[in-house]
């Protein structure tokens, strides 16, 4: 049995003379949260499609828990334990929490009818697991009333009632305020607690600085650099970093 939920082995993805992804392997272990970074260009959303299945590796290996898997696409990776929160987080705010949870994947009862008491009496049970303290919001409230933060937690909630062993959040803290991106940490911490991985993709810094116990740095399609948490001083190690990529297409190390 792997350590590993997944396993990235030499992926290359082209489109047309660009190589999108060229070379990346990469391991996400049990209950860890991992930050990638990178400018724009780098090739993160291109890796998060790869892992969530939305476009095929040209070139390299993909494992599951030490499995190999063939003819990788958005079925088996869902299938595989990894979902993924994009940055809009697919939400319809005029519908309920409850309704925005099972969308498209409802609980049934006999003869195919919505066991609609059981929906709800789950998405009270994932709101208070991940952390939804406050009393004003029940599963039936429309996610319109909830604020940036909380309704990241509803697209959390989504990934986690259906099995994600990997959750992957695209830009999960964009525009909010500093009180909203600590509640979006809460829900992270809450996740990892529990056992599951997060991939934390952000421009901030800081705020994968914080949230992060390993980094991978993506510049052109290739990792540059791959550090746990206990490597890097600060935040600012992180830029300087990203700096010195910038400017000579290699990382240095800072004292």
């Amino acid at each position: 049995m792997s350590d590993y939920i997944i396993e990235l082995k030499n992926i290359t993805k082209s489109f047309g003379n660009v190589n999108a992804v060229e070379g990346v392997s990469l391991q996400i272990k049990p209950g860890e949260v991992v930050g990638l970074i990178g400018d724009n260009g780098a090739g993160k959303s291109t890796l998060i499609k790869i892992l969530s299945g939305v476009h095929p590796p040209d070139k390299g290996e993909i494992f599951v828990r030490g499995e190999k898997v063939s003819h990788w696409n958005a079925a088996r990776s869902r299938l595989s334990g990894i979902e993924t929160v994009y940055q809009d987080r697919a939400l319809v705010i005029q519908q309920s929490i409850t309704r925005n949870i099972f969308m498209g994947r409802e609980i049934q009862r006999r003869f195919g009818f919505v066991d609609t008491k059981k929906q709800r009496q789950e998405a009270n049970r994932l709101m208070r697991d991940i952390g939804f303290t406050s009393k004003v919001f029940d599963p039936d409230s429309p996610v319109a009333t909830l604020s940036g933060g909380e309704r990241q937690g509803v697209a959390i909630a989504r990934a986690l009632y259906f099995d994600a062993e990997l959750i992957i959040l695209d830009e999960p803290t964009t525009a909010l305020s500093l009180t909203e991106t600590r509640k979006v940490f809460s829900f992270i911490e809450n996740v990892r607690a529990r056992g599951k991985s997060i991939i934390f993709i952000g421009h901030n810094i800081y705020h994968v600085y914080d949230v992060a116990e390993r980094f991978i740095v993506l510049d052109r399609g290739k990792i540059v650099l791959t550090s746990d948490k206990t490597e890097v001083s600060s935040a600012e190690y992180l830029i300087e970093t990203m700096h010195d990529i910038a400017e000579t297409g290699h990382a240095e190390i800072h004292a």
